[in-house]
């Protein structure tokens, strides 16, 4: 689903379709919503809701994705109102990420963008659970407590994911000076998502440890080095 105007929306959700089918879902109904702003309680207005309720009923749909971000707020409310998962974009990404990354290095950075995305939804879900109790305001409420545990056990994780990350980018550092002393030159592929960098890759490397290679988006993340 996007919400913004229609020229843009088309193109949108063109790569958000191409983004779920990387992820291994697959897209039953593309929709546009056009508003002025974001619904404090749903983001789509309840009209717009109760349609796509509908919807999920007729399609058997078992997840909604939407092209723009989400608050935590909006996620937790449209999640019980359709009782399924409800992602954004970010987190339609992540996943990608999550199912691409190889390399323990891939692996650490995108669970260290997962905690990073995590830690920012964290204050406006439990300010939005304390303003529906009436807590507001009342220092030490259980939001306020739960706040602190969440926020100190993500900083914990990040912390430890920093700390294992900047080892390997020393060692990283380490085999990049041994090839510079060989005299070896280097050459870096760059480009968008889905470009053809790793067709290039191989059809330069040769055929000994091959770069996974498929026309999705996101298809490789690690980074890979070989000599020609």
């Amino acid at each position: 689903m996007a919400v913004d105007s229609q020229r843009r929306a088309s193109a949108d959700l063109d790569e958000l379709h191409a983004l779920a089918l990387s992820a291994g879902l697959a897209p039953a109904v593309r929709l546009r919503c056009r508003r002025d702003r974001p619904d404090p309680a749903l983001f789509i207005g309840s009209g717009k809701a109760e349609e796509i309720a509908t919807m999920i009923a007729d399609e058997s749909i078992t997840e909604v994705v939407f092209d723009q971000a989400l608050s935590a707020v909006h996620q937790r409310n449209l999640n019980r109102l359709w009782n399924l998962p409800v992602l954004d974009r970010t987190e339609l990404i992540l996943e990608i990420f999550a199912r691409r990354a190889q390399s323990q290095e891939g692996q650490a950075q995108v669970e260290l963008a997962r905690l990073q995305h995590q830690s920012t939804r964290l204050v406006r879900m439990w300010t939005h659970l304390e303003r529906q109790r009436g807590g507001i305001g009342v220092r030490g409420g259980p939001g306020e407590r739960q706040i602190e545990l969440d926020r100190r056990m993500i900083e914990v994780k990040i912390r430890r994911l920093r700390e294992r990350l900047s080892l390997m980018a020393k060692q990283r550092q380490t085999r990049r000076k041994a090839r510079h002393r060989q005299g070896a030159y280097k050459v870096s592929l760059v480009g968008y998502t889905n470009a053809g960098k790793s067709t290039l890759f191989n059809a330069l490397a040769g055929s000994e440890a091959p770069a996974f290679a498929a026309d999705k988006l996101f298809a490789t993340l690690d980074t890979l080095t070989r000599r020609i």
